[in-house]
């Protein structure tokens, strides 16, 4: 079963956000041969405001950690204030998913002019 982890972004603003993964012994996942995918949506199953979410595995994969990132740009484009679902899914070599964080991303709307 995948962690909660409920996350927060700054429309306009560069996001980065480091995700530590653990095994089920809470040791840390070693991410060695694994990619990472993370996506976000208004719901569930909206085909609306669907975004990728860039991520990557630490250089160290052995620290379980996967950093999620989105530009500025993508961050603009966003709808706010919203509150979206995301997921974060990790890929083995032999292309085995595993679904590891989900939760809730609430985006904070930045002044128009």
């Amino acid at each position: 079963m995948a962690a909660i982890a409920n996350l927060s972004i700054d429309q306009g603003s560069t996001f980065t956000s480091d995700v530590t993964i653990k095994d089920a012994n809470n040791a840390l996942f070693d991410l060695t041969g694994y990619t990472a995918r993370a996506k976000m949506a208004t719901g569930y199953t909206s085909t609306r405001t669907r975004v990728d979410i860039t991520a990557t595995v630490n250089a160290d994969p052995t620290t379980g950690i996967v950093t999620l990132s989105l530009t500025d740009t993508q961050t603009a484009a966003l709808e706010a204030p919203a509150r979206y679902v995301y997921d974060l899914e990790v890929v083995s070599s032999s292309g085995s998913v595993t679904r590891v964080i989900e939760g809730i991303i609430n985006i904070r709307p930045n002044v128009t002019i």
